[in-house]
C-alpha cells in the first residue's frame, strides 16, 4: 500500500503543530477522496505483516475522521455530531465499518498502547495530527516520536518528578497500558521529567473542539 498520496495531503493542510486547514481541504476534496479510494481498492489480509498493517489502519482512522469531519463542515467539534464514532460511513471489502470498529476491533488488540499517540479524533485535545503518513518501514520509529511528542506536549500532560495531571486518554484506556510503578515507568520511557514512582496522579480535562 502506497502512502505517499496521504503524506501529500497532510503536508499541504496539517501545520508542524498538527491544526489541520479544513477549510480549504474541503475546497479540494479530490485529493483525500482519491486516497480513501486507495485505501478501499488495498484493504489488509493474512499476506500483510504487522507494521503494515498497523501502518494502514492508522492511516485509514486518520484519513476516514477527517472525512467525517469535512462531510460536516463547518463544525466546532466532532462532538457535534450525532455519534461520530459509531456512523457506518467506512466501506471496505464490501464491510461497512465505523471509526470505533477501526480503533476497538482492529488496532487496539494489536497490543500497540502507542496507537492511541497516533489515531487523531479531530479535537485539540487529541494527539496531534503527523503531517506524513504511518509507513510500515518506519512505523515503530514514527510510534516512539508520537508517543515522545504527545507525552511532553504541556497542553496535554502537565508533568513534574512529584506531580503530574495526564491526559484522560491514559484514563480512558488504562487497561492497555502498564498499571502502577509500572505504568510511571512506561511515562519515563518517554518523559523528559523523570517522574517519581510516587508521584500524585491526576487527569486533564479534554478539550474537544476542533483540531484547527
Amino acid at each position: 500500500m502506497d502512502h505517499s498520496s496521504w503524506t501529500a495531503i497532510l503536508q499541504s493542510y496539517v501545520t508542524d503543530k498538527g491544526d489541520v486547514n479544513y477549510k480549504s481541504l474541503q475546497n479540494n476534496r479530490t485529493v483525500l477522496n482519491g486516497y480513501l479510494n486507495a485505501l478501499a481498492s488495498n484493504v489488509p489480509d493474512k499476506t500483510w505483516n504487522t507494521s503494515e498493517k498497523k501502518a494502514y489502519w492508522i492511516n485509514a482512522y486518520n484519513a476516514y475522521t477527517i472525512q467525517l469531519i469535512l462531510d460536516n463542515y463547518p463544525i466546532q467539534s466532532i462532538k457535534d455530531l450525532k455519534d461520530p464514532w459509531g456512523q457506518k460511513f467506512i466501506t471496505l471489502n464490501d464491510e461497512t465499518l465505523t471509526l470505533n470498529t477501526i480503533e476497538h476491533k482492529i488496532l487496539r488488540p494489536m497490543g500497540d498502547s502507542r496507537i492511541h499517540f497516533a489515531i487523531v479524533c479531530a479535537s485539540e485535545s487529541c494527539p496531534k495530527l503527523l503531517n506524513c503518513a504511518f509507513e510500515a518501514e518506519t512505523i515503530d520509529s514514527q510510534l516512539d516520536q508520537a508517543a515522545h511528542e504527545f507525552i511532553n506536549d504541556p497542553t496535554k500532560n502537565s508533568i513534574t518528578p512529584s506531580k503530574i495531571t495526564i491526559s484522560k486518554i491514559f484514563k480512558w484506556f488504562k487497561s492497555d497500558f502498564p498499571k502502577g510503578v509500572d505504568f510511571i515507568n512506561y511515562l519515563n520511557t518517554y518523559s523528559t521529567v523523570q517522574i517519581s514512582p510516587e508521584a500524585k496522579i491526576n487527569h486533564q480535562n479534554y478539550n474537544w473542539a476542533l483540531n484547527e
